[in-house]
Order: C-alpha cells, then structure tokens, then sequence
C-alpha cells in the first residue's frame, strides 16, 4: 500500500453500521480512504508527506447525510428576518421590529418584510394575528413563515395587496384562518399560502446562490457532507434553487454531494412527467455526480399541528369530541397510486411527505402497487417524518423496499406536540408518535434527516433525541415510550450509511471503508463513551470531505475570538 496522505489516529471509529472500532487508525490518499489499519501498523503508511492527525480520543465518523433537508431556503432565511428560536410571541415580534428598522421601505418591493421560523406554540391556537404584525410595522406588508412552513402569517397590508377579504374561499388545499366577520386573520395554513404568489417579491437568484452558499456553511460546521435537498422548484414561500444548484457547479462552489428531489405539482397531473424527465436527463448528461436530480417529492398529507395531516380517525375538537375532519390528502389515493407506479417505471426514487396514519398506508400502498406493476427495482422509495403510523404499516418496511426517513429531533414532548397536536388526537396515538422502535425492530431500513428550517440541521442534536426521545434536561416521560427508543449505534447508522443509501450515494459514501470517499466528521466527545443523557453535549471538531478539511471548530473559534 502506497504511503498516506492522512492518517487519522488516536481515536474510536465508527465505520457505518455496528459498535465503534478501537485501536484502529484511518489512511487517507487522493481523497479517498486507503484503508482501516491497527494502530501498530500506522508507521508503515506514513511517509515524509504524511499528515498525522491525533484524534486526541473524539470519535471518527463517515461524514453525517441529511435525507430530507431545505437548504436553498434555510440559508436565506437566515439572511432575511429570520425568526428561528424565538422565546415566545414577544421576542417574535422584537425581531419583526428590529428587522423593519435595520431594512427600511425605500420602493414598493423593499417595503415587504420576508422571512421565517415563528413557532406555532407561541400564539393561541397556534394561529398569530395579522394586527401583532400591524402594531410593529405599521402598513408594511409583512409575509412571514412559520417554523414547520407550512403556515403564512401575513400583516394587514400583505392581505389587502393579494386582494383578500371575507369572500375569499379556503383553497381545496389549505384553510384561511378568520375573524367573526369572516375577513382573513392573519394565518394561512397550506395552500392557502400561495394566495399571495401574485404580488410578494420573489427571491433573486444572486439571494438563493447567497442562501445555498451560506447552508452549506452553516452544514459542513455540522458534520454534513451530503443531502437530499426535498423540495427542487418553485414551491409556496421557498426560492427556487435548481439555478443555484446549478451555479454552484459551474463555479465549482458546491463542496457537499446533493440528491435533489423534484417538486410534485398537486394542482397538476401526469402532464409534469416529461418535464421532471428532462430536467433529470439534463444533469445526467453534466456528468458531475455532486447534484443528481433522480428523486421526485410527492406531499401526501400536510401536519397534524393543523389539522391537515391525514389521520384514519378525525381529529377531536377542544371538548374532546370527534369532528367531521380526518385532514387532508394532497392527491387523491388512487392518482397518487397511478403516479407512483409511473416514476417507478421510469427510474426514479419517490420521497414521499408522510406524516398521518393514512397517508403513511396510502403511500405504503402506491409503493406495493408499484412493485406489482413493474417488479422490485432499485427505486429506494421513502417515506419521511412519519409522526403517526399503525402497528401493521410499520410492518409494511421491509415487505415493500420502502425506507423509514426519520426527523429523530422532533420525537420528544415539547409544546407544540403536547398542546397543539396531542389533545385533538384519538386516544392511544401518543403511544403511535414517531414509532422509531418499532420501524427498527420491523426490519425497516432507516434513514434521517432534518427538514431544517423547521428545526434545527444538527444531526448530534436529533441523535440525542432518538435515542433518549425526551429532549436534553427534561424531566419528561419518554415519548412514546421507552420501547421506540433506538441504540446510539443505529442512530449514528440512520444519519451516516442510512442516508447514503437513500441518497444512492452508498457506493462511496455513508462507510468507511477502502475505496470510499474521505468524507468524515470528527466528534468529541465521543458520543459513545458518555452516559445518553449527555450525548447533546458532543460537537463536531472537523468536517473532511474528500480528504481535506472543511471546517475545523478551533480554527474558527480561534478566527472568531481575534475578531
């Protein structure tokens, strides 16, 4: 074997999958790994150019693959009025109030204020009014957000811009929060979001390649070197980012690798598909596997926290009592099935939004109508955030290829699940909620991810909670249960080697193993040699990606404390 160019020594490795290795050191060359060696044999591979990197005892990791992730749309929110862990209703809207100081109205198109990440715990109902807004910017027209986006909370001014008022019909797809007079409250929820397409000012494209750019910063100082970015095209308050995407290859700027999942068009039917096809063929035909567009997104259902998630029983109302509203299924089932078989057959992966009981089954059954109609194929079809799935379904996994893509932050009793979603669902589906366990002792593969913006991008964070599923400190019963609690090992599997194969990068990424990229994080401390509950504490030290680093935290640290 040819000397290293790395070596990374002194610390336990976890290779993908299983306990970590000890007494082992990594040999990096030409960006890829050479081998996983005995420490005692480390001499024998380093030459006068080698690079010797003492672990110091943090963990070494395949780099983490975040499976269903907003990036494009993150980043500039994070450059626009960004409201993302506010305290409560207050701090919002000192925030609201800060930004429309620091960026006053010179023109019509400044004078919006834009952003996102207001919490729906932090206002009744979770349905913020537009006059919060009015009282801290006046006649401004304000289109903010919500964390989990799929709420719009707009000013008086937003509304009467659209040309909304009390005659304005809910969308098939969304419900208009109202006043006793019917007029519009302020909350959009779905669909009713894009009420205001017409007249908001998009996002540029110099703002989306600047939001892209600052997410892949803000994820490499993560430990992420690769995602499935879930939303490509023009969707509801979100940029559209494929010319990003694309021009991050062309000035070679895109560091991580990227499976970018096509938009689906609810409002739109089969007609999509050539169109879907061709934007797939053409970054083929670039021959840069950084950013491959083989997966298409099909929202199935919206969220419980507003009713819109597709349950199998209704929702119960503030007295406990059944109502007439079981939520929404975005496309009708048997559409959905027919759709489906067809990207099946044409060779793509479907990334399915699963959040209720049904939509779960009803995806689960377009994946099985699917292999009945054109075989088992490689398509890796997944279904994301699954708050809510039967006994039986979770049996469905494996029986059908399907992967289980988990967001593990949000599987913990925090307000918004306890008050806004847990007292309007039948009893037992507490015991129903992110059923983890139960996917994994099911034989499920399982993947994760974040779907940051709604919550935070941080993968230690999320694997905190998967493992415990009571969040850091609480003094919460775990949710669910202890039995949907996953082992660190399977945690850090689900981020890593999990996710590679849902992002079909697991050829040469998600292992370390010889021939595999050197895309790796560095951890410390390491999160398997400290007791569960302290598992949040560990940080990343380094982020490589193709051999070389990419983030290094005492490095910026040392930058930030001499600024």
């Amino acid at each position: 074997m040819a000397d290293a160019d790395v070596i990374l020594t002194g610390g336990q490795i976890f290779t993908g999958t299983g306990q970590p290795v000890a007494g082992h050191a990594v040999l990096i060359g030409d960006g890829r790994i050479l081998g996983l060696v005995p420490q005692e044999s480390v001499p024998a591979h380093r030459g006068p150019a080698t690079e010797v990197v003492d672990l110091r005892g943090a963990l070494l990791s395949p780099g983490f693959q975040d499976a269903h992730i907003h990036p494009v749309g993150g980043g500039v929110e994070l450059l626009q009025c960004s409201l993302a862990d506010s305290a409560d209703a207050a701090d919002t809207l000192r925030r609201v109030a800060e930004y429309a100081a620091e960026h006053p109205a010179t023109d019509d198109t400044s004078a919006w204020i834009l952003g996102g990440g207001w919490s729906m715990d932090h206002f009744p109902g979770g349905a913020p009014a537009r006059g919060l807004l009015d009282a801290v910017v006046g006649d401004r027209p304000v289109l903010v957000a919500s964390r989990d986006h799929h709420s719009l909370w707009a000013s008086t001014a937003a509304i009467r811009l659209a040309g909304l008022d009390a005659s304005t019909p809910d969308p098939v797809d969304g419900r208009i929060e109202r006043e006793a007079d019917g007029f519009p409250a302020g909350t959009f929820h779905e669909g009713a979001g894009d009420l205001f397409d017409a007249v908001k000012p998009a996002i540029d494209a110099d703002l989306a390649y600047a939001g892209l750019l600052r997410a892949q910063s803000e994820l490499l100082k993560l430990g992420i070197t690769g995602w499935q970015d879930a939303m490509i095209g023009v969707v509801a308050s979100m940029p559209a980012n494929l010319p990003a995407y694309r021009r991050a290859l062309e000035e070679d700027t895109l560091i991580a690798h990227v499976r970018g999942a096509q938009w689906w068009l609810r409002d739109t039917g089969a007609e999509q598909l050539d169109a879907i096809v061709r934007r797939r063929d053409e970054y083929e035909r670039l021959g840069d596997d950084r950013f491959t567009l083989g997966t298409v997104k099909i929202m199935v259902d919206g969220v419980a926290e507003n009713f819109t998630a597709a349950m199998k029983s209704p929702y119960l109302d503030a007295h406990g009592h059944e109502t007439a509203n079981s939520g929404l299924s975005f496309i009708d089932p048997d559409r959905l099935t027919e759709y489906v078989t067809e990207l099946d057959r044409l060779g793509f992966q479907v990334h399915f939004h699963a959040l209720g009981d049904r939509a779960v089954q009803e995806a689960l059954d377009a994946v099985e109508a699917a292999r009945a109609a054109n075989g088992a194929s490689d398509g890796r079809h997944h279904l994301a955030h699954l708050q809510v799935v039967s006994e039986e379904d979770a049996a469905r996994f494996p029986e059908l290829g399907a992967v289980a893509n988990l967001q593990a932050l949000w599987a913990c009793h925090e307000t918004q699940l306890d008050e806004l979603t847990l007292p309007f669902l039948k009893d037992g589906l507490e015991a129903r909620q992110y059923p983890f366990g139960d996917l994994d002792r099911a034989g499920a593969r399982l993947a994760a991810g974040s779907d940051w913006p709604v919550s935070s991008a941080d993968p230690i964070a999320a694997i905190h909670i998967a493992v415990n599923r009571v969040s850091p400190g609480s003094a919460d019963a775990p949710l669910g249960g202890a039995q949907q609690r996953l082992d660190l090992a399977t945690a850090f599997a689900a981020y890593t080697s999990g996710s590679a194969y849902v992002n079909h990068r697991d050829h040469d990424t998600g292992t370390i193993a010889p021939g595999y990229r050197a895309d790796l994080v560095v951890i410390e401390p390491n999160p398997f040699a400290v007791p569960a509950d302290r598992i949040h504490e560990s940080t990343v030290v380094s982020t490589w990606v193709g051999g070389a680093p990419v983030y290094v935290r005492d490095q910026v640290d040392a930058a930030t404390a001499a600024v």
